[in-house]
């Protein structure tokens, strides 16, 4: 492990994937054949899918590749620790093998809660390596949300640190606890020291292979409406991670690939850890929290060229005033400036004032790709794969997953019409998902997988997002889509973040409620409300403008970034 505090150029040459025009969206989706997809992914050895450290680490190692960079990581105090693809396959060894004497076995749940550091990769590895199942819990849960998902899964062994140790409480009663930190803090819990415990493990360790239908992570939807559901991602998904990274992403063999999403999410340990790894792709973690300056400083420093994040990251990066201010900076200092190709979004809908301003102040592409705990992405705006795509649309469908847009009553409905977003499971050969852990829901109807999602399909094969099941808002006859208001909301200059709820109405039904965030220093006025109001009124309908605009401080989400709306119309409604 290399540690210093600035990043050396290497040259990756894990893929024969490098600069080339992207081709034909058409002609790949419509001749996509999943055993050529295995090829492209595996070569000759096809078995390495049935162990996904294999596919994201040994692999690599075995033919050649040892040496390659796999994590370039920065602390919070800026120091930066390098990792080879060979220096992940010892470290990950000893870990395993300290699973294994605590009696770990296949299909077992280990769990961290850690930042983003090596130490979390390695234990992600290892756990992949000896077949048990990998389980994230994010630093920002309590209580409450870390007990509900161990006693769902049972989960054997958990490493945190010492800043989140307290969380566990009487949970470490029920399960092997493991400190990454001083041996002090860890005598202090009871709890056994990583750093001395994985030293005196052998770096050495076979594979455990699996049937594709094994799960090798263990989920938990965000939550977004109603409780978590489990999700158990089978070792069948990382062909489908692939098409994502090399087709949407269009991650290449020579790219500084910084996404910023947290690990203790989908987004990020599916396209942050595994997906880069998969292609024998360097990934880049910043243990700092957000912070606009620090993001920017970040990317220049590591020459970031393919970045992926979110929308809320992209629109605080925008209202804090950093990009714009270096962007008109005259003094052309080469060394100051930012080096992106592309830049990748997910989570919620990007609009058009979002996707201007990436392109001026980023200098790239952004875009906009859809996707769920359940799936992985399914619906994109691809970098590598020719396509009309207007800007505000959710994209394509991913090679591999066949997309239809559904009515109540389970009938596909033409192009320009409104209805749930459904896969079409038979006919869909990269799709995984086979129903959530615990049969918490059903969501399959005959072939449909049933996202919860409304869209509309234009004729262009183009997806365009309007909200979830439960967001959409009913007024006066007309169903509007909460994206639609809130889009337009953030077109105003003092707003930085918006959300739109419907609050019952005798006679209208419902009336549309925007719950509005203003920028820093700017304090919320009945002159602000109207010139909103008037704002939707102009630039969306007459029927969809809000008839209430309250300003607060901040917007409830699920702690991956989500917004909650749920907990909005109840606020509305009391």
């Amino acid at each position: 492990m290399n540690t210093s505090s600035s990043d050396p150029s290497f040259v990756n040459t894990a893929s024969n994937h490098t600069a080339h025009p992207p081709m034909s969206y058409s002609d790949y989706y419509h001749n996509f054949d999943m055993n050529a997809l295995l090829t492209e992914i595996f070569g000759e050895h096809l078995d390495d899918r049935l162990n996904a450290y294999m596919a994201c680490c040994g692999r690599h190692v075995r033919d050649g590749r040892g040496d390659n960079i796999a994590l370039v990581h920065e602390d919070t105090s800026g120091n930066v620790t390098r990792m080879s693809f060979a220096e992940l396959d010892k470290a990950s060894a000893q870990v395993a093998n300290l699973l294994l004497s605590y009696g770990v076995q296949v299909g077992d749940q280990v769990a961290t809660m850690l930042p983003r550091t090596p130490e979390l990769l390695t234990i992600v590895l290892a756990t992949w390596r000896i077949g048990a199942v990998y389980q994230p819990l994010f630093t920002a849960f309590g209580y409450d949300s870390i007990k509900y998902r161990m006693d769902k899964a049972n989960t054997k062994v958990v490493f945190t640190n010492q800043e989140n140790r307290g969380k566990f409480d009487d949970l470490a009663k029920q399960t092997k606890m493991v400190l990454v930190g001083s041996k002090v803090d860890a005598q202090s819990w009871g709890d056994d020291s990583y750093a001395e415990k994985v030293a005196t493990q052998s770096q050495t360790v076979d594979a455990v292979s699996l049937d594709t239908d094994a799960p090798f992570l263990q989920m938990f939807t965000s939550g977004t409406v109603g409780k978590s559901k489990g999700v158990s991602v089978p070792l069948s998904a990382l062909s489908a991670f692939y098409l994502y990274m090399r087709y949407a992403i269009d991650l290449r063999v020579d790219d500084n690939y910084w996404n910023m999403a947290d690990p203790g999410w989908a987004y990020g340990l599916y396209y942050a850890i595994t997906g880069p790894l998969l292609l024998g792709v360097t990934t880049y973690f910043n243990e700092a929290g957000f912070d606009a300056a620090n993001t920017r400083d970040f990317m220049v420093r590591h020459k970031i060229s393919n970045l992926a994040s979110s929308p809320t990251a992209f629109r605080m990066m925008k209202s804090s005033g950093v990009f714009e201010a270096a962007h008109n900076d005259n003094s052309n200092d080469n060394e100051a400036k930012l080096s992106l190709r592309c830049a990748n979004s997910a989570g919620e809908t990007l609009n058009t004032e979002v996707v201007n301003w990436v392109e001026t102040y980023l200098s790239c592409k952004v875009c906009d790709q859809y996707g769920q705990t359940e799936t992985g992405m399914t619906c994109c705006e691809h970098h590598a794969l020719a396509h009309d795509c207007p800007v505000g649309s959710m994209g394509m469908a991913l090679p591999g997953h066949t997309l239809v847009v559904l009515d109540d009553d389970m009938n596909i409905l033409p192009d320009g019409e409104q209805g749930q977003l459904a896969v079409v499971v038979s006919q869909s050969s990269a799709f995984y998902f086979r129903g959530y852990s615990w049969n918490e829901k059903d969501a399959f109807a005959d072939d449909y997988y049933l996202t919860g999602d409304v869209v509309e399909r234009h004729s262009d094969g183009s997806y365009w997002f309007s909200g979830r099941d439960d967001d959409i808002i009913i007024t006066a006859g007309y169903r509007v889509g909460p994206t639609d208001v809130e889009n337009t909301v953030l077109e105003h200059e003092a707003v930085a973040e918006s959300a739109a709820v419907g609050v019952p109405d005798e006679v209208r039904g419902h009336t549309i409620k925007s719950y509005v965030v203003l920028k820093d220093g700017i304090e919320g006025t009945d002159e602000i409300a109207k010139e909103i109001q008037d704002l939707v009124r102009r630039r969306l309908s007459t029927h969809a403008y809000p008839r209430e605009v309250e300003f607060v401080k901040e917007l409830p989400k699920t702690p991956s970034g989500k917004i909650q709306r749920f907990l909005l119309r109840s606020l509305s409604a009391a």
